[in-house]
């Protein structure tokens, strides 16, 4: 009986000194480990948070930049730091894709690095150059069969999205396009604009002029929608390929053992400033979703992604470089 009472005392006191945490914090500079480069889309994304989280915190709010490793050496530091709500980690879907290639326990989603809520989605648009002659997902499809292993598309290398979106959907299709893998996601845009790589899965903002100009033609949105900025444009699903979902998205991380209070009110704080107008207005207009899910709700999306994504990889046998 001695042995339970102090355990529910234990309890009691654990739950009294996180909420006073929670209402202490912060108590001082809260930094964001940003694994992207300076200027990339993300980094962007993050350093337009900093202004309103400031305001609500009273602290200064930072991003340093950690690039490298497909996102893996920020995601590091970002785990190792103190579990105070001090040191949050801007992770985006390579950190997902990282944990099912590497298997490497340091700084996995949802275990050493534990979601705060998810910030954009952004569903890729399937585009191919005009020389193909196609203008539907159907005519592509009858092409890429009559011609075996002379379609190609770019990715953006081993483990990026790119690359398993376009696996699968041969695999789905029962297709042998040539991958022409690139150093990194956008990196393949001149070669598809100048002809010499066939199709490509690039984000909306990217390629939306381009499709309008009749420089390169949609053959599909890779999303559960069509998107405002190219409505036009119809889902994979609608144009005849099912189950080709495939969105780049980010989000909020802490290191394991933050207290849930925190975290629970960091959610509160950042889905607050982004219902700011203009946060919605820029997401309209780039093609992107907003976020703003709980802790809880983000887990399960990271653990549905990582389900999905490890089946293409196990099937296509890809490993990592």
């Amino acid at each position: 009986m001695k042995s339970l009472k102090q355990l529910c005392l234990a309890a009691v006191c654990g739950l009294l000194l996180h909420s006073a945490w929670a209402q202490n914090y912060p108590s001082k500079t809260v930094r964001i480990i940003e694994p992207a480069g300076p200027g990339s889309a993300v980094d962007v994304f993050a350093r337009k948070l900093t202004p309103g989280l400031a305001d609500k915190f009273g602290q200064s709010v930072v991003v340093e930049n950690r690039p490298g490793g497909n996102s893996a050496i920020g995601a590091r530091e970002a785990a190792r730091s103190a579990p105070d709500g001090h040191t949050l980690f801007h992770a985006n879907i390579n950190n997902s894709l990282n944990d099912i290639l590497t298997n490497d326990a340091c700084c996995r989603l949802n275990e050493a690095l534990i979601p705060v809520t998810l910030l954009t989605s952004t569903p890729l648009v399937m585009v191919a150059h005009p020389s193909l002659g196609v203008k539907t997902w159907k005519e592509y499809l009858a092409l890429a069969k009559s011609q075996p292993q002379l379609l190609t598309f770019a990715s953006g290398g081993t483990g990026s999205i790119t690359q398993l979106l376009g696996v699968k959907i041969n695999m789905m299709a029962g297709l042998t396009v040539r991958e022409i893998p690139y150093k990194a996601i956008g990196a393949e845009l001149p070669d598809l604009m100048a002809g010499h790589v066939a199709t490509a899965y690039l984000a909306p903002v990217v390629v939306a002029q381009h499709i309008r100009s009749g420089k390169l033609v949609a053959l599909g949105v890779a999303g559960a929608r069509r998107i405002p900025i190219l409505p036009e444009v119809p889902t994979l699903a609608e144009a005849g390929l099912p189950d080709a979902e495939a969105s780049g998205w980010n989000g909020l991380f802490v290191p394991a053992g933050t207290p849930k209070p925190i975290i629970q009110r960091l959610q509160a704080e950042v889905s607050a400033i982004m219902e700011a107008p203009a946060f919605k207005a820029e997401a309209l207009s780039l093609g992107y979703e907003l976020g703003g899910s709980s802790s809880e709700e983000f887990a399960s999306y990271i653990k549905s992604e990582v389900a999905k994504w490890g089946r293409v990889i196990k099937d296509a046998k890809i490993k990592a470089e």
